[in-house]
């Protein structure tokens, strides 16, 4: 039971958590984990090659060269925002499909989506004070047309990292 342990029990949980998920290869940065858990996801899921962190605008390519930004949204009974993180250079074209993810509190995939980049820039909002672009991943987003509903593959690719030990 988490209520008995102490803030300083909690967070060192939190950091041995974080080097087993490293160490099994699930996250690759020091960043929130659901970023990382995304990626390997859809790239698992479509044989997808994942870019080095440095690449700048998309985070995996296909066999073919087209390029994918990957961004997930965690929702929870605190925050039911589905405001993806920042997407950087959306004018310069960094990325041709944007895979977006949203999962529950206990990560379980909700729903996922491969989004043309011309819907993205279409539906985002540019904010002044980042020089970003922010996209919010509502439920109309799967009508739209040229979106594709991939939950079943996600899900599935979701399911079998999950058996491994």
């Amino acid at each position: 039971m988490t209520a008995k342990r102490t803030v300083a029990q909690l967070l060192s949980d939190y950091a041995s958590i974080l080097d087993e998920l490293r160490d099994r290869k699930i996250i690759r940065s020091s960043n929130n984990p659901l970023s990382d858990y995304a990626e390997l996801l859809f790239c698992n899921a479509y044989g997808w090659t994942r870019e080095g962190n440095s690449a700048s605008g998309h985070d995996a390519t296909d066999a073919s060269g087209v390029r994918y930004q990957i961004k997930a949204r965690r929702i929870t009974p605190h925050n039911r925002s589905r405001q993806l993180s920042a997407i950087r250079n959306l004018d310069k074209g960094p990325f041709d499909v944007l895979a977006g993810l949203l999962v529950d509190q206990t990560f379980q995939v909700m729903r996922a989506a491969l989004i043309p980049a011309s819907i993205i820039r279409g539906e985002s909002d540019h904010v002044v004070h980042t020089n970003s672009w922010k996209f919010l991943l509502r439920d109309d987003v799967w009508k739209m047309d040229g979106v594709l509903d991939v939950t079943v593959k996600v899900r599935n690719a979701a399911t079998q990292l999950n058996t491994l030990g």
